[in-house]
């Protein structure tokens, strides 16, 4: 995490978040203040792409970007796993498959003829 998105987190932990008694970091706007669902997620996001101009798309594609790109910068299954909250890492190895370059030198060498 770079420094300054950590700084502005631990600010937010100690003075913006309000004093609530549920365990959720992040919380909605409007009461009930309560943490957010997948749903306001999604509708973040949308709602982000269509300020910048994009084709829409939901915070699942998010999730798989921010995979891919943590795999492809050296860090391990495990790792990708646990940032997910994924339980089973064959759910994380889904997102190895995009990883081409990786998994070529992963490919075995195709069989030649004998002749």
């Amino acid at each position: 995490m770079p420094s300054d998105v950590g700084d502005a987190f631990v600010g937010y932990l100690n003075g913006g978040r309000p004093v609530v008694s549920c365990r959720e970091v992040f919380l909605r706007r409007r009461a009930p203040l309560i943490g957010i669902d997948s749903t306001t997620v999604t509708t973040v996001v949308h709602f982000a792409c269509r300020r910048a101009g994009l084709a829409t798309m939901g915070a699942h594609r998010l999730r798989h970007a921010l995979a891919a790109e943590l795999l492809a910068a050296g860090a391990g299954l495990p790792e990708v796993a646990q940032l997910l909250r994924h339980r089973d890492l064959a759910s994380t190895a889904v997102y190895a498959k995009v990883d081409r370059v990786s998994l070529g030198s992963l490919a075995r060498p195709w069989p030649r003829s004998g002749s």
